[in-house]
């Protein structure tokens, strides 16, 4: 409805409306490329202290919201306008809603007129709901502008319940910019519309999984994303101490307690976390899905084919819907992981496990410290490999030093991933983010930028793939604009790393299968770029090195100058091939049976 009622409401733009309901949900960055579609929206921002940060790509949007969510535990917001810009944004969106993150998607659609009913033929139309509506947890059209506030609701409420992931709102260019009469409770606080307070664990159960605990030989906890989610690095790490219980974790889960601690079990070593899951009797399963890359929670890799599904389990996880569903429990739990952990930390020190059996514990603890170690020093042997071009291992353990236990890094896919996991020491729980369940390339570009819009004083970077960065450099001129002092490092080895050496592997048996004589990879190979000039070029500093010695005084010289810069790193391109435990990655996308 539009025009003044008999009682005289004032008339307000939906765009404004929604603007005005966002920042009473906290959010103060929306990431996203303007529009005449929601001109109504975004020229609102301002007036509610709502930050519009644009990027040269859709795309990039939802990674930065992504990264802005995960690092802040706050809504991340990000818009397209129809068609092309939706469409643009898709693939960011599949990626963050893999990922868990808490992200609202907002996109323009064509005016109501013409949308609802859809008529072949329209311009820049295709249904948006429909085809986000698989990859969402929830994807919602306004039919009229009365139910703009309504659905908003809807959409904020199906984001924080449950599991973090992506929700999507699709709201007519009429109801953006148009002038409307809505309800004067149209803007409400949080709290009258959904619950602001984590789901509490039933108390029986969180005294049964005590029990268990306690009487358990050798528990060991495995940590997924639901820790960093729910900001319980601090409960994790005070329970695995009062347990001693050493703690692996997903790869999402990286830091949730610092790889230095004597309990941590960081994915480097993997030998010594299957080690640590073959000596356990009992495992205590915290945010995680016990996916795929967790090998399934079953296999050699969580203590032996057949004996593992015999092992105890407690899995603890805010929905219900993955409890057991990779792997067999004896005790579910649901409920926000922290609030089980505080009071799973209480039971314990209300009735500690006795002393004759944390004796034993620390004993299991110290012969795995001696597993790690030795895992360790072989890896860092690649560290004595100082030559020209560049061992990639130094690439992350320089940048480690430099950024220190306060910076924030994005890590892209591929084999640059895998050499981040090895040589880059996680100390904190936001420290590091990726596409750790996706792989994505070139979403690290994205992520940069929203880790940076959300921590502006903390040193950001981003280590990536040359390939990786070829899909997204015009965000560099995003970073130049909106003064996000972002440092890419890019490892330049002028190859598709990762599926070069799956060529060498497994193509020769493929041709003599088919009866092909070619030899050699496929594609696999491309010409260099430059990035420290088309660093340059874009208004960023631009180097390039090809020496550990180098690469350090580069970047403590770029960080100190506090400017977006790109470093073009030549690292030796057979070393970056082989990864250090492929094999073992590989291993991962075994079929999960039983």
């Amino acid at each position: 409805m539009s025009g003044n009622d008999e009682t005289n409401t004032p008339e307000r733009i939906g765009g404004e409306l929604l603007a005005q309901m966002l920042a009473a949900e906290g959010v103060d960055t929306v990431f996203g490329i303007v529009d005449g579609t929601y001109l109504g929206f975004y020229t609102a921002f301002e007036k509610y202290g709502i930050r519009l940060i644009s990027p040269r790509h859709e795309t990039s949007a939802a990674h930065m919201a992504g990264a802005y969510a995960r690092s802040t535990g706050r809504l991340g917001v990000c818009m397209a306008s129809n068609g092309p810009g939706a469409a643009n944004i898709l693939p960011g969106v599949a990626v963050e809603a893999g990922e868990g993150n808490r992200v609202l998607l907002i996109t323009s659609c064509r005016r109501t007129g013409i949308a609802y009913p859809e008529r072949g033929g329209t311009f820049q139309y295709f249904d948006q709901v429909g085809v986000t509506a698989p990859m969402t947890k929830w994807s919602g059209a306004v039919h009229c502008a009365e139910r703009l506030p309504e659905l908003a609701r809807q959409a904020f409420r199906a984001s924080w319940a449950g599991r973090p992931g992506v929700v999507h709102l699709d709201v007519p260019e009429n109801i953006m910019n148009g002038p409307f009469v809505f309800a004067p409770d149209a803007v409400r606080e949080p709290a009258s519309y959904r619950p602001t307070a984590p789901q509490a664990a039933d108390a029986a159960q969180v005294r049964a999984a005590a029990d268990l605990l306690r009487q358990a030989d050798f528990p060991v906890i495995h940590a997924g994303s639901g820790i960093v989610h729910a900001d319980a690095a601090a409960e994790l790490a005070k329970v695995a101490a009062a347990l001693q219980a050493p703690m692996t974790c997903s790869w999402g889960a990286r830091g949730v307690l610092d790889e230095a601690d004597p309990l941590s079990i960081p994915n480097s070593t993997l030998t010594a976390a299957k080690s640590a899951r073959t000596r356990s009797d009992l495992f205590l399963v915290l945010g995680s899905r016990l996916g795929e890359t967790d090998w399934w929670g079953r296999g050699h890799h969580w203590g032996g084919s057949a004996p593992d599904i015999a092992k105890r389990c407690i899995q603890v996880d805010i929905d219900s819907a993955i409890i057991g569903r990779n792997r067999p429990v004896d005790l579910p739990v649901v409920g926000d992981v922290k609030s089980f952990l505080q009071a799973l930390s209480r039971e314990l020190s209300e009735n500690p496990v006795p002393e004759t059996v944390l004796a034993g514990r620390r004993q299991q603890v110290a012969s795995l410290e001696e597993e790690k170690a030795s895992i360790r020093a072989e890896l860092d042997a690649a560290l004595q490999n100082t030559g020209s071009p560049m061992h990639p291992a130094h690439v992350p353990a320089i940048t480690r030093r430099v950024l220190g236990d306060d910076g924030l890094l994005a890590i892209d896919g591929g084999n640059t991933a895998v050499w981040c996991a090895h040589y880059y020491r996680n100390a904190r729980p936001d420290a590091i983010h990726s596409t750790f369940k996706f792989g994505m390339l070139g979403a690290g570009v994205g992520q940069a930028l929203g880790l940076k819009a959300a921590h502006p004083q903390r040193p950001v970077a981003c280590i990536i793939g040359d390939g990786a960065m070829g899909m997204h450099p015009q965000e560099i001129e995003t970073a130049v604009r909106e003064k996000l002092p972002v440092i890419y490092i890019v490892l330049c080895d002028r190859q598709w790393g990762m599926v070069k050496l799956t060529q060498q592997f497994g193509i020769g048996d493929l041709r003599a299968n088919m009866g092909i004589q070619a030899e050699g990879t496929i594609n696999t190979d491309f010409e260099e770029i430059r990035f420290d000039q088309l660093a340059t070029a874009m208004g960023a500093l631009g180097e390039r090195v090809d020496d550990p010695h180098a690469f350090e005084d580069v970047l403590q010289k770029l960080l100190a100058a506090d400017q977006p810069a790109v470093i073009h790193v030549d690292v030796e391109p057979t070393a970056h091939l082989f990864a250090p435990n492929l094999m073992e990655f590989k291993e991962m996308h075994g079929e999960p049976v039983g």
